[in-house]
């Protein structure tokens, strides 16, 4: 008997993951739409922290955009309240963003909102859900700190 294809498989099981991924896009649009924010503006949010500030360099590099799309972004959440522009404390020719109280409390909120299971990933058992996240566990992770602990009641055990 041959073994199975190892790349035939990876292939059905991305093509799985990105389906369920677009299929639940809507759970993810309406934690969006809930706090008026924008596909870039939860990216922004997600990038930044309250108290070490990015430059605009750094959050267009990230962001894979130029630096007048990063100051646009940035121009937008800054009307809302959701960050701050400070100077570099070692060069003031440097302007640093932050999140501003308000931004990490919609953060916060966000991330909450994200990360709650979409319905559908709650029709597996717990054993098929359990063996999904020790599969997932061994993959690796995308460049972006960790932005909140992993709240204790979502964890599958």
């Amino acid at each position: 008997m041959t073994p199975p294809n190892k790349n035939a498989i990876a292939a059905e099981v991305w093509r799985a993951l990105f389906d369920f991924i677009v299929a639940t896009a809507g759970h993810r649009n309406e934690v969006l739409k809930g706090l008026e924010l924008t596909p870039n503006d939860s990216r922004a949010l997600t990038g930044l922290e309250d108290t070490v500030g990015r430059t605009m360099r750094s959050l267009a590099e990230e962001w894979r955009c130029d630096a007048s799309t990063a100051t646009w972004i940035v121009d937008r959440l800054e009307k809302r309240g959701l960050v701050k522009r400070r100077s570099d404390p070692e060069d003031r020719r440097v302007t640093r963003v932050v999140l501003s109280p308000r931004g990490v409390k919609t953060r916060q909120r966000l991330v909450e909102g994200v990360y709650t299971p979409p319905t559908e990933l709650l029709t597996l058992e717990s054993r098929d859900l359990a063996a999904l996240r020790d599969a997932l566990a061994k993959l690796p992770r995308s460049g972006t700190r960790a932005i909140i602990e992993e709240p204790t009641e979502t964890r599958v055990r």
